[in-house]
């Protein structure tokens, strides 16, 4: 069975999801539809990205992603198609794929070019209907769009290494239910970098100088349960690969979370030391 997965900032209070899944079924009746998210903070193409990045190997292979994230086509973005790692990615060349292909370079890409095609009036989702079903039925890039070479990255919250390769300078990109804080370090820069080196990473006036296996990765003794350390804070790198600031059993409602009791906002610099 085919399938198309959506990701948008549309919030669910609104009938913009709604009619979204209601227009796929109307193109295409036998496709499955799987919702990543439709929480992603306003406008924020690091947010999609992120959870994009970390979501889609759930995936089979030809999966169909529809992000609808600051989707308006414009001269400086226009609509694209990206087949990626055996997957398709429908979007506005916004640089919200910059986190995917640093690391794998696209099989194919093209510049949506069927807009005069559609009905007039018809929104940017309108458009990326009709080429995710086109796509998930089976059919070719080149007859949705004209190839292209490249596609716009975003470099202004990219971790990067120190010259002397004694540090990373990395940044909060996402900041889950949980409170979580995400970073864009990841596991492989992390090791890459570091080659087995004691390390202190720091945010604000705060330190954590160990990278933990899991969220109950504490020693416990008859003296010290797992609750004792409910409220830690502690560090790990996440099932997406990256490098996370986290609270022990955080809860945002209660008893607070790395957000909230570290100060950690989006954007906020997170960096790494090594001796």
């Amino acid at each position: 069975m085919s399938i198309i997965t959506l990701t948008t900032d549309f919030g669910l209070k609104d009938h913009f999801v709604g009619a979204l899944k209601g227009k796929i079924i109307s193109e295409y009746p036998e496709v499955q539809i799987i919702d990543i998210s439709h929480d992603v903070d306003l406008f924020n193409i690091s947010e999609a990205s992120y959870i994009i990045n970390a979501s889609y190997a759930a995936f089979p292979k030809k999966t169909v992603h529809i992000i609808g994230v600051d989707s308006e086509r414009t001269y400086e973005s226009k609509h694209i198609a990206v087949q990626w790692n055996d997957h398709y990615f429908i979007c506005a060349d916004n640089g919200i794929l910059s986190i995917l292909t640093q690391k794998i370079v696209p099989q194919k890409m093209v510049e949506i070019n069927i807009h005069d095609r559609l009905t007039e009036g018809s929104a940017a989702m309108d458009v990326f209907v009709k080429v995710g079903c086109h796509l998930a039925k089976g059919g070719a890039l080149s007859v949705i769009g004209k190839e292209i070479e490249q596609i716009k990255v975003v470099n202004e919250l990219q971790a990067v290494a120190a010259s002397d390769l004694n540090s990373i300078k990395g940044y909060v990109v996402y900041i889950d239910h949980y409170g979580n804080c995400v970073t864009n370090i990841s596991r492989k820069m992390f090791a890459d970098i570091g080659k087995n080196r004691s390390f202190e990473i720091k945010f604000g006036t705060k330190n954590i100088k160990k990278i933990h296996a899991g969220y109950s990765d504490f020693k416990v003794s008859e003296k010290y349960t797992l609750k004792d350390y409910e409220g830690e804070k502690l560090a790990l790198f996440n099932e997406a690969g990256f490098l996370e600031i986290a609270i022990y059993k955080s809860n945002p409602q209660t008893v607070g979370s790395a957000k909230s009791l570290l100060g950690l906002k989006y954007r906020d610099v997170v960096s790494v030391v090594f001796d």
